[in-house]
């Protein structure tokens, strides 16, 4: 195939119906041929050779030139496409008025004065070649590579912005029951496992599904569909309540139990609107044409409030609560409901207590009315025998404590010594006497931790370490930490105690300090300190990582 006056026009014409096939800009198409005839030509000319090819976007006739940079005398590598400044002095003096071209920085050098620098480029017309048979079928395959990359990315750029938002498409086949959806110019992939239930399609079926990724890979943009997911509920919400659409009513909260049950959460910031009232629609239209769409999925719509105690009584609605109780540091709650509540709030196999958990992001204990008076009636028992053996006290002046609120010895011992005198029948000799045992108790339980912590082999740097009481110690040393070193390799959640997800199922996770109350911001700040102590971590960096921190916390306030 040689490139003639014949087929110039041809060259445009054919980027045109391509460009318009798929749907692609003509000048990408253009670039493409350009690249497949420079490489085809340099199959002929040599593979060192720099050559390239320029078609008129006007006329389409293409010119083939070779292509030489300028570089520095000791960074030659390819003497084919590169020469040093004064050996390509001659033809920037020769191309003056000539037909080749100097570049620099991309751009046409129209004044030549001075001299060559490198970076510039000399490029000298050479005749075009005529391609062969096995040379224009590698330049077509050029051709073709570069579409279909073009292809991809304009699908990737066209879908990538509709993450999280919903999609209408055709069902084209089904591949090992995953559903290929046609979405316009491109395809889409339903898994099994983001389709709702038992729910299937036949080819050309329509389908409404939630965009839950598009990812860029090697075999083109890969959109990935879901109805499963959450906010594929938020967002047919947002479709069918205009309040939601325009910002009055928010969606702060979405727990789904695909095809079966749901809770959503719902604020209104118009106090003339109920945010509830108008999800649910007039004779509940609204919400119908979601459930319709969910294949029948029930939908609790609740109320949502900033208390977190009165926003799960809310979400374990419709069964009711008799009384909350929150555990700041552990994000846990308790909540107690009357004994003929219990498996209304626990729902069928579960799932209401799970779905106001994951509604509220707190783990949730479900206790009757009966259970917890029994175990606060143990609770009340264990410390006032606690009081009793500890403090030598008489069972009347041990309950008397623990009705006032006092839980352990720390508390006797060291609590402002006015709270004793409130006790009703304590007097100051009383109350002294009182923290003088909790203390001599105290003091009598830190000497045997530290006897049986020296014993287990703990060293002085990490007796001494300031922040560790005995006990801890002893707890440490009991699990083979013995040494300040050891103890700074610990991470913090080893230390404080955490959660992980085993199987879906959250797996809670004891800390060695976790009983003496340590916290996982208090685990960080000891295990920092011991690390800034042996030297493996330079203050002023932690510093400056501490205030860079801060500056963007106010940045997001």
């Amino acid at each position: 195939m040689a490139i003639t006056s014949a087929n110039q026009l041809e060259l445009l014409q054919t980027a045109e119906a391509v460009a318009r096939e798929k749907m692609i800009e003509p000048e990408l198409v253009i670039e493409a041929m350009e690249d497949s005839l420079a490489r085809a030509a340099k199959s002929r000319y040599g593979a060192d050779m720099d050559i390239r090819v320029r078609i008129d976007r006007k006329t389409g006739n293409a010119t083939f030139t070779r292509a030489r940079t300028v570089v520095e005398d000791d960074a030659i590598e390819n003497y084919q496409a590169q020469f040093t400044a004064a050996e390509a002095a001659p033809y920037f003096e020769a191309a003056k008025g000539g037909r080749n071209l100097w570049l620099r920085e991309g751009q046409r050098i129209e004044d030549f004065a001075g001299a060559p620098q490198p970076g510039d480029v000399f490029e000298e017309e050479v005749p075009p070649v005529d391609l062969g048979r096995i040379a224009a079928q590698s330049a077509k395959q050029v051709i073709l590579q570069r579409v279909r990359e073009a292809e991809r990315d304009r699908q990737y750029e066209e879908f990538k912005d509709r993450a999280g938002s919903i999609i209408n498409g055709v069902v084209k086949r089904e591949e090992y029951g995953n559903i290929i959806v046609d979405v316009g110019r491109g395809e889409a992939i339903l898994r099994r496992n983001e389709k709702i239930g038992r729910e299937s399609y036949r080819p050309n079926d329509r389908i409404r599904a939630y965009v839950k990724d598009v990812r860029r890979e090697t075999r083109g943009p890969q959109i990935f569909l879901s109805r499963t997911d959450p906010q594929f509920m938020a967002e047919l919400f947002k479709m069918e309540v205009p309040e939601i659409y325009d910002g009055v009513i928010e969606i702060k909260a979405v727990a789904r139990d695909p095809g079966s049950r749901a809770k959503i959460a719902v604020i209104s910031y118009d106090n003339s609107i109920d945010p509830v009232g108008a999800c649910v629609g007039m004779r509940g239209s609204r919400v119908q044409a979601v459930v319709g769409e969910l294949q029948g999925e029930k939908i609790d719509i609740i109320p949502w409030s900033e208390d977190q105690a009165t926003f799960l009584v809310n979400a374990l609605q419709p069964a009711e609560v008799s009384k909350v109780v929150f555990d700041e540091e552990a994000t846990r709650i308790e909540v107690v409901v009357p004994d003929e509540q219990l498996s209304l709030a626990i729902g069928r196999r579960g799932q209401n207590v799970r779905l106001a958990s994951q509604l509220t992001g707190l783990d949730i204990d479900i206790l009757t009315e009966e259970e917890e008076s029994k175990r606060r009636q143990a609770e009340f028992n264990a410390r006032t025998q606690l009081f009793m053996d500890k403090l030598d006290l008489d069972e009347f002046f041990a309950q008397l404590l623990v009705a006032e609120g006092f839980t352990n010895l720390e508390e006797v011992a060291y609590v402002e010594i006015d709270e004793l005198l409130s006790i009703e029948g304590v007097d100051e000799g009383t109350a002294g006497e009182l923290q003088a045992r909790a203390r001599d108790v105290l003091e009598a339980a830190s000497r045997e931790a530290l006897a049986n912590a020296r014993e287990l082999g703990a060293e002085d740097s990490l007796i001494e370490f300031d922040g560790l009481t005995p006990q801890m110690v002893e707890a440490l040393a009991k699990d083979g930490v013995k040494t300040l070193e050891d103890f700074a390799t610990c991470a913090d959640w080893e230390l404080a105690g955490g959660w992980t997800t085993v199987d879906g199922a959250r797996v809670k996770d004891d800390g060695l300090l976790e009983p003496f109350g340590v916290s996982l911001e208090d685990a960080q700040d000891l295990v920092m300190t011991a690390r800034v102590m042996l030297g493996w971590v330079d203050p002023t960096e932690l510093e400056a990582g501490d205030a860079e921190a801060t500056e963007d916390e106010e940045a997001g306030a």
